[in-house]
């Protein structure tokens, strides 16, 4: 830290370490595949709920982690606040203004939280729970390939569940 830093009081970002995460989430939610083939609907709200399908998915991981080893509360708390901000970011751009933006929030990680508790029980079940699960959660086109969503998402998570702590956090989430 510089001189001027410490002066100033200005740190380092404590985000900096689960940014490279944030952004491959990100990357992933943006891959064609999602849209095209699975159909989930490339509108505002279906962006919003690829990045949310994703994220919950890393966050389980990383839930499944805080079980029986603290080394991953800090960095998921530090990847919802890059959820937050990035959301709040995309709020106001839209137009959303500030008496309004701390109740989309809210109403934003409510859905967030709903959704990684509803897949946490679906990824335990079969395909068609996993299916109607997402059906209920994600904004699909009409004659979306539901049972191709479900097993991408069994995919995805199944990759990420397999990672270790570390790999996670370096973003090593292979697609």
């Amino acid at each position: 830290m510089s001189l001027i830093s410490r002066i100033l009081g200005k740190r380092a970002d404590s985000r900096e370490t689960v940014r490279p995460l944030w952004h491959r989430v990100v990357e992933i939610a943006r891959e064609k595949q999602w849209y095209a083939q699975c159909g989930v609907a490339d509108t505002v709200p279906g962006r919003f709920d690829a990045v949310t399908l994703v994220l919950a998915l890393v966050m389980l991981r990383m839930e499944r982690d805080k079980l029986s080893d603290d080394a991953l509360i800090t960095p998921s708390v530090r990847l919802t606040e890059l959820f937050v901000d990035d959301m709040d970011g995309q709020l106001r751009q839209s137009g959303v203004g500030d008496l309004v933006v701390g109740k989309r929030m809210g109403k934003l990680m409510s859905v967030l939280g709903g959704r990684i508790a509803a897949l946490k029980e679906a990824l335990g079940r079969d395909e068609a729970a996993l299916a109607a699960v997402l059906e209920r959660n994600v904004t699909l086109i009409e004659g979306a390939d539901k049972a191709r969503l479900a097993g991408e998402v069994r995919r995805l998570h199944d990759q990420i569940d397999a990672l270790s702590g570390e790999d996670l956090l370096a973003a090593r989430i292979e697609r």
